[in-house]
């Protein structure tokens, strides 16, 4: 099991770096073998990395993705990562939790944050992020 907060950041990154090269069945590298990523939004649940390299591929894009991180944060065998996900035409966010144990992730909880309008008018107490 992962203790030190660093070594599962440093696998986040590496989970990351991978996406970017859009190599999707190169992600195995750090999934373990009894890999499970859940999305709780959609109630899908994707078993293995072959899957998970199936399902990525699949994905209708309109380019090459690109992945910024924004922020990882690590506490023992955990992270949580915020990130940015574009093609060229879509422009997403997605908030990972990941478990990670003996240097490989066995378990994602994923959300996908949809942006939208304010529900009322509060400009006299919020500002504006772009």
């Amino acid at each position: 099991m992962t203790t030190n907060p660093t070594a599962a950041r440093d696998v986040i990154h590496e989970f990351w770096r991978l996406m970017a090269t859009n190599d999707f069945d190169a992600v195995g590298a750090v999934l373990a073998d009894d890999f499970v990523l859940d999305w709780p939004q959609s109630k899908e649940r994707i078993r293995g990395a072959e899957n998970f390299a199936g399902l990525n591929a699949a994905y209708p894009a309109r380019g090459p993705w690109a992945f910024t991180i924004n922020r990882i944060v690590a506490a023992g065998n955990e992270a949580v990562s915020d990130v940015s996900i574009a093609d060229g035409v879509v422009n997403a966010r997605a908030i990972s939790f990941f478990t990670v144990e003996c240097g490989k992730i066995t378990r994602v909880v994923e959300y996908w944050p949809e942006p939208y309008d304010a529900p009322f008018d509060r400009t006299q107490f919020v500002e504006r992020i772009e």
